[in-house]
């Protein structure tokens, strides 16, 4: 394995048990500064006008068509 598939990171998916576990192990400052790596990615950094009920309407949007 990865260094990448085993360190535990913050994610908009449900972490598994073992994922959720891992994450607890770690200290509130290992915690945040794994939060402030993910939110400096470059996809974190676009400006956008859409508002949160936006993006949530369009991400709907698209489980549904992909559910047919």
């Amino acid at each position: 394995m990865t260094d990448a598939t085993t360190r535990a990171m913050p994610s908009a998916l449900p972490p598994s048990e073992a994922e959720l576990a891992e994450w607890r192990a770690l200290s509130r400052e290992e915690q945040l500064a794994r939060y402030r790596e993910v939110l400096q990615h470059p996809d974190c950094q676009r400006i956008t006008s859409s508002t949160m009920s936006d993006i949530r309407a369009e991400a709907q949007r698209r489980v549904a068509a992909r559910r047919g």
